[in-house]
């Protein structure tokens, strides 16, 4: 289960970098250069969340706003060089739940779509995580772990664990970078070479084979890396 969120804008790197952001924050991203083509995957789709470009190149932004409420609920963050405040008021008119103008940090704008995610009660969609077609179910909010249907019991250590590598599919960590993964929880101080051992205790309670291992997946004289897929239906 993961929340679904659409960028309207038509800049290819503002989209290129927006989508990594959230992307890296688990979100699940579809994207459009253009308003009709927009409007037409925002139908199909209907995501959870619109991050919406004012100045499209066929469709306004404003139109795109004023059609999508005439029919949908769902949150929208307006992205615009319109900086007056005539503007901002008159974007928040229409429907908007935030506004935030260009130039703009990703970061400020994760944190403006969380804060209306919180509102809304959508954010807690975010706290469970699937992977590979459900085969293992994190849920952050409980810390639990399921795995083909079935809670698995791990220590404080293996869960963070866990997470840290499981919300950058594919990244390489070091043990350094699992250490201080760890200790900005605070919960725990160790040494490099005891990243293997609780790395070896996580992978024999979730691999099938450790042998062969499908989500904790050793890079030879580097680290490890998490192998899951992230499943990016809303449904589990």
């Amino acid at each position: 289960m993961s929340i679904h969120v659409m960028v309207m804008e038509d800049e290819p790197m503002m989209i290129d970098v927006l989508t990594a952001y959230l992307e890296k924050e688990g979100y699940e991203v579809s994207s459009s250069k253009n308003g009709k083509e927009g409007l037409d995957l925002f139908w199909e789709k209907q995501p959870d969340f619109l991050i919406l470009d004012l100045m499209l190149p066929d469709l306004t932004g404003e139109e795109i706003c004023t059609r999508i409420r005439q029919k949908s609920e769902v949150p929208i963050l307006i992205l615009s060089a319109k900086s007056t405040e005539e503007e901002r008021i008159q974007g928040m008119m229409l429907g908007a739940d935030d506004y935030v103008t260009k130039p703009f940090s990703p970061k400020e704008v994760i944190v403006r779509m969380e804060a209306i995610l919180r509102r809304t009660g959508l954010l807690s969609k975010k706290s469970i995580q699937s992977f590979n077609k459900g085969i293992l179910v994190i849920d952050n909010k409980k810390k639990q772990v399921t795995l083909h249907d079935e809670e698995i019991t791990l220590t404080p250590i293996e869960f963070h664990t866990l997470i840290a590598m499981s919300k950058e599919p594919g990244r390489v960590f070091s043990r350094a970078d699992l250490l201080e993964k760890i200790q900005e929880d605070r919960f725990y101080e160790g040494y490099e070479r005891s990243v293997d051992v609780h790395v070896k205790n996580l992978r024999k309670k979730i691999e099938k084979d450790t042998r062969h291992p499908e989500f904790i997946v050793t890079v030879f004289g580097m680290g490890y890396k998490f192998g899951g897929k992230r499943d990016v239906s809303n449904s589990l």
